[in-house]
């Protein structure tokens, strides 16, 4: 009993470390954006993020239980991995022109889209109080993107909000596709990584030479954070935690994410939010929590299964 408290309690930590890791990928990715292209950018980060997942990878092997990729989960995790490369594009561009702070809360309405476009896949709506804490959150959205007085959102906050809907686009496919199989973790995301960092590289290559020649020592240990922690180690970390705790539980610490970002945007990035943006924050976290509760329960209650490892 003692070692299985310790077990959760060590997956809680872990769990809030990636929570935090990923609420300070915005401020991170917007200090890179002064020194180089988007796609340099992200080309370095997944080149990087490949050569340590394909380590990763060969240490691992393949696990008993786990489905071999094939024809089929390579053409899945290649199709994912394009999607995800559209939200990195999306996320990277629109951090770039608006606050890490609002990126980190706009994006965190994939919590609450997510669960809408499952509903109209299969055609099986969610309760109305959902709905209401859904809007909740919009609203808040819509105080957030005001700043100090009402006007129409920036570019990079209607980036971030694509991105959000995209990403919702992709968890929900990526859940249908891999439906009935067990391909493993490590296997799809090694592709997915790889994917991304081809795409990015092709994307720009002039970019990447000349982010290779002029970053400074600091950019790269900001890239290397971003490649080693934000993606392999939070990755890995909820692979090992999803096994140790409840799903619920894992969500509820990861959903800490929003709070993070807004944390290290004002304290560690200077950012500032009027008393519009401060209401905003609260209404999308309260209303990303709430319609994320609300949603779990249903599901439980209608006795879903589990989704497929990925």
């Amino acid at each position: 009993m003692i070692i299985q408290k310790l077990r959760r309690y060590n997956a809680d930590l872990l769990l809030l470390g990636v929570a935090l890791v990923w609420g300070s990928s915005y401020l991170a990715t917007k200090v890179l954006t002064l020194h180089g292209s988007v796609f340099a950018i992200l080309a370095s980060r997944f080149l990087i993020a490949a050569i340590v997942m394909v380590a990763v990878w060969a240490m691992r092997g393949h696990r008993a239980g786990e489905e071999p990729l094939g024809r089929r989960g390579f053409a899945v995790a290649v199709i994912v991995g394009c999607t995800q490369a559209l939200i990195l594009s999306l996320e990277t561009w629109g951090v770039s022109l608006t606050s890490a702070t609002n990126a980190g809360l706009i994006i965190s309405m994939t919590i609450v889209f997510t669960p809408v476009l499952e509903s109209v896949w299969l055609r099986r709506w969610l309760p109305r109080p959902y709905f209401i804490a859904a809007t909740v959150a919009v609203v808040g959205v819509a105080l957030l993107v005001s700043g100090a007085g009402w006007h129409a959102p920036s570019l990079g906050d209607a980036l971030m909000l694509a991105a959000a809907i995209v990403r919702s686009f992709h968890v929900t496919a990526m859940g249908r596709l891999t439906a009935g199989h067990r391909y493993g973790s490590v296997s799809i995301t090694l592709v997915q990584t790889l994917v991304c960092a081809v795409l990015f590289t092709a994307l720009d290559v002039p970019g990447l030479s000349s982010a290779i020649t002029t970053f400074t020592g600091d950019d790269w240990l900001i890239v290397l954070y971003l490649a080693v922690a934000c993606t392999v180690f939070a990755f890995l970390v909820q692979l090992w935690a999803i096994r140790r705790t409840s799903a619920a539980r894992v969500s509820l610490l990861l959903g800490t994410e929003p709070i993070w970002a807004v944390v290290i945007g004002v304290s560690l990035g200077g950012e500032a939010l009027g008393w519009l943006g401060f209401v905003g924050a609260a209404l999308i976290i309260a209303g990303s929590y709430r319609a994320q509760a609300i949603e779990t329960r249903f599901r439980h209650g209608r006795g879903a299964t589990a989704p497929a490892v990925l």
